[in-house]
């Protein structure tokens, strides 16, 4: 079956809008979240990101537009029971253990998650008799992850889900989301860690000023981007390569020139035929991070939204 149809969409959203007074939060919104796939909202602070997962979960109403959830409305019972949701300002009881909290929040499902899967999932293990309080942050970001699958969603949020977070406990929570996203469950990510919206995500929305400037898979979006990146160890000074033809950038840290072009073959004839102790080259195209700077540069979004 292709992922586009029908059968394969858990929440649309058509033609939404949300104004605050005179203030319009969001503009025109289309997007559909499919299951089995991860949808990242990606947007510089103010974009309309909260404000769109909250109309999601029900807590906000739309000003115009339709919203559908599991052929419901948010917010409707039916709709919250198979939804789960982490979001970035959470409280938990410092009294409880993390066993007795995912116990607790097990009983309001009628089919919650495994105990035993559910800590492992959550790389909680050996630390479920723990209290609250007496969990480091990224401890604490852990047990609200387990909180949110605990009722196993077919609909996850995911609001910030790696804040606080070392290396290793990162790397743990995408295998986790991996994992769920396999066994079917749609999941809505927004995150400003965009190495980890370019690893997980199927399908990316871009959001400035409350309206969708660009959407698509990660590959899509990065290839709106027109330029690579040349990078290498030179002890040349930066004015001898300041004007190189067909470059947006170029810029030096220490011994390393970084440069951006949209003519990789043009640039480097030039670049061989000025730098005698070149090493250390690479040439890469650009990353998620390059696109979504550019893409939320005030002259880019003007554009997109004229």
């Amino acid at each position: 079956m292709n992922s586009y149809e029908p059968a394969n969409r858990i929440a649309v959203i058509e033609n939404l809008s949300k104004y605050f007074k005179d203030t319009k939060a969001l503009g025109n919104i289309n997007l559909c979240i499919k299951s089995g796939q991860v949808t990242s909202i990606l947007g510089p602070n103010g974009a309309g990101k909260t404000t769109l997962i909250n109309i999601l979960l029900g807590r906000l109403s739309a000003s115009e537009g339709h919203v559908e959830i599991f052929s419901r409305a948010p917010g409707d019972i039916v709709v919250k029971r198979k939804c789960g949701a982490m979001l970035q300002v959470s409280s938990l009881p410092d009294t409880l253990t993390i066993k007795e909290h995912l116990e607790l929040f097990q009983s309001y499902y009628s089919n919650p998650m495994d105990y035993q899967t559910l800590i492992e999932l959550a790389d909680l293990v050996d630390i479920e008799h723990r209290f609250s309080k007496n969990l480091s942050g990224g401890q604490k970001q852990k047990l609200l992850f387990a909180l949110a699958i605990c009722g196993n969603p077919k609909l996850l949020f995911l609001d910030e889900p790696s804040v606080g977070l070392d290396v290793k406990a990162r790397k743990n929570l995408w295998k986790a989301i991996n994992r769920l996203k396999q066994q079917g469950t749609g999941i809505v990510l927004t995150t400003h860690y965009l190495e980890e919206a370019d690893h997980l995500s199927d399908h990316i929305v871009m959001l400035n000023n409350g309206q969708i400037i660009q959407e698509g898979t990660p590959e899509e979006i990065k290839q709106a981007v027109n330029f690579k990146k040349i990078i290498f160890k030179s002890s040349l000074p930066l004015s001898a390569l300041s004007e190189l033809e067909a470059t947006t950038e170029v810029a030096k840290s220490g011994t390393y020139f970084e440069i951006k072009t949209t003519n990789t073959a043009a640039s480097m004839k030039i670049i061989f035929d000025l730098v005698e102790d070149i090493s250390e080259l690479t040439i890469t195209a650009a990353a998620l991070e390059d696109a979504f700077i550019q893409l939320n540069e005030p002259s880019t979004t003007n554009n997109l939204a004229a």
